[in-house]
């Protein structure tokens, strides 16, 4: 069990380190190509949620935060345990809450820095950081848990 807490640990440790050295090392708004023109480090803070959306409202995600963290511990110990698809998914998502929720609460900012251009639709997707690629990926597996699930209970309905 507290191997999948040590997930949600290893994702916090990695995003609050590689905002800090961003923080330290870079001038916001300067970049460095990576693979250029599609992946760079961007030098970005964002004073809301996804896309800026509800800047200023710290209160507001401190409350929701603490109840979604609530809610991914108290379904962890539920219903996570013994299903290692759900149990990552949950860390993930839990280590991807709190990574931010840290920002919010020290720097008033999130950090975000992942610079990627889309080629096919020459799209440029919001900038983001390790947290936020973490709670996409545990929505993900999130929605890939329920579609086994749904399937198994199926089939056990079915014998």
């Amino acid at each position: 069990m507290f191997i999948y807490y040590g997930i949600a640990a290893l994702v916090i440790l990695v995003d609050q380190l590689t905002k800090w050295l961003v923080a330290t090392n870079m001038e916001i708004g300067e970049r460095i190509p990576l693979i250029e023109p599609y992946l760079g480090l961007l030098s970005h803070r964002n004073r809301g949620a996804a896309w800026g959306m509800l800047e200023g409202q710290m209160w507001l995600f401190a409350i929701v935060t603490i109840v979604v963290v609530g809610g991914i511990v108290y379904y962890f110990q539920k219903e996570g345990k013994n299903e290692p698809l759900f149990a990552w998914s949950l860390m993930l998502l839990l280590g991807g809450a709190i990574g931010n929720f840290i920002d919010r609460m020290i720097r008033g900012e999130v950090v975000d820095f992942v610079s990627v251009l889309i080629p096919v639709m020459n799209y440029d997707f919001p900038i983001f950081n390790v947290a936020d690629a973490a709670l996409t990926a545990g929505v993900v597996l999130v929605i890939l848990h329920m579609i086994l699930e749904e399937k198994k209970n199926k089939k056990d309905k079915v014998a």
